[in-house]
């Protein structure tokens, strides 16, 4: 009887349950992996579980893996130079055949010929940066990815596009913004839905950063699916910028404002609204030093006062309050020793919309008492990668922290409204 081989369709029964598709390549004797018709790949111990051949052949593993090294991005004298600058992620996942699950393996090459949508928008230049999962993103990392973005305009790349795991995106972004500035755009894209999957959204996302990178908004930008439909992509600013849900396409969203503009996916035409920094208005520059001991501490009711104990020494502190920016009395005191001992301490809110004042009740103007410095209304994770960038590079990182440096301070605080703004 003819052994199943990777290609091959294929019926596997274990523990009660029966799943068909196709079975591909594993890394070890011990597990099968099989691609299922939703398009999720399951990892199956083979010693417990009965193999059925159905169709031999469905899928040439190999041919698919020759054509993808074989394919090739031609040069264009008449089309601009987009800089692909990878970091690992979603967007440039592959399947782990060991256990179905899907893994950052992809450098920028691969991305290219993962999504061919690509061809013919601009010429490219591949680069690799990390090769990780965003949660384990760090701020060396920023570093790198700030130098290496440095160079590719500095060697007349017209636009940026950086390929980066959804999680932290949010950080990155905003820790580029304060750390360039940028004469051409810098859009930061990403998957919700890795390449395996039926819904996914990376040629989309894709796409649409390929062409924010060539429009002219020359800020540091995250673009992302507007709606749960591969109809539009908006581009959001990288300091404005919160992941809101775990797994929607849609999961981005712009926090206080309005986005930047959008991508229209069928059209291809880029949209820009309001007030940005067009191309070529500043000169290329870089401040990459950033202050590492920087905390953000979240309050809750009945939070322990040594909670506080973990930014005993650090440069700094983010606090994130409640309403307009409180926490509890008790724990003002041991804020202004932080203080005292050299500890700068900001406030931010943990509500998704306004802006922190703490002249309004007596707990707030005790916490200004205690040295505490307002963050206006920047989101309390764009404030930690503010704070670590101000303390190593600003004069005066108070005064800088009350200063609207990359858009993160709205002018005014709008009231939200149930059908938006």
């Amino acid at each position: 009887m003819t052994q199943p081989a990777p290609g091959d369709r294929v019926r596997v029964e274990r523990a009660g349950r029966t799943h068909e598709g196709v079975l591909l390549p594993s890394s070890t004797d011990d597990h099968l992996v099989v691609k299922l018709e939703g398009g999720y790949n399951v990892g199956i111990d083979r010693e417990a579980a009965a193999l059925e051949l159905l169709a031999e052949d469905v899928y040439d593993v190999e041919d698919a893996q020759s054509e993808a090294d074989a394919s090739t991005v031609e040069f264009d004298a008449d089309l601009p130079t987009i800089a692909l600058i990878s970091t690992g992620g979603t967007i440039a996942s592959t399947v782990d055949y060991r256990t179905g699950a899907v893994t950052a393996q992809f450098d920028a090459e691969d991305v290219l010929r993962a999504v061919p949508d690509l061809a013919g928008r601009a010429n490219y230049r591949g680069r690799v940066v990390a090769n990780i999962l965003s949660e384990n993103m760090e701020p060396p990392i920023w570093q790198d990815l700030a130098q290496a973005v440095h160079e590719e305009i500095a060697a007349g790349a017209d636009g940026i596009v950086v390929m980066h795991g959804t999680d932290t995106m949010q950080y990155s972004a905003s820790a580029l913004a304060f750390m360039l500035e940028t004469p051409v755009p810098i859009v930061f894209t990403g998957s919700q839905r890795s390449a395996d999957r039926p819904s996914s959204d990376n040629v989309m996302n894709a796409v649409c950063a390929v062409e924010a990178a060539k429009s002219d908004c020359a800020e540091v930008m995250v673009c992302m699916h507007a709606s749960e439909s591969d109809t539009t992509c908006a581009l959001h600013r990288g300091t404005r910028v919160r992941k809101n849900h775990t797994s929607r396409r849609d999961a981005f969203e712009t926090v206080g404002a309005t986005p930047l503009g959008t991508v229209d996916y069928d059209t291809e035409t880029v949209t820009l609204e309001g007030t940005y920094r067009e191309r070529d208005a500043v000169d290329l520059a870089i401040a990459p030093a950033l202050e590492d001991a920087v905390e953000l501490l979240k309050f809750t009711p009945g939070m322990d006062p040594a909670f506080l104990d973990v930014a005993e020494g650090a440069a700094g502190l983010v606090l994130e309050g409640t309403g307009l920016g409180h926490v509890h009395t008790d724990l003002i005191p041991q804020i202004e020793s932080l203080v005292a001992d050299g500890t700068t301490v900001v406030m931010t809110s943990q509500c998704l919309e306004g802006r922190v004042c703490d002249r309004v009740y007596d707990t707030g103007r005790d916490l200004l008492e205690a040295g505490v410095i307002e963050g206006e209304d920047t989101l309390p994770g764009t404030a930690k990668v503010k704070l670590m960038w101000a303390l190593a590079n600003a004069e005066d990182p108070e005064e800088a922290m009350r200063t609207s440096l990359a858009g993160e301070i709205q002018h005014r605080s709008v009231p939200w409204t149930p059908d938006g703004r």
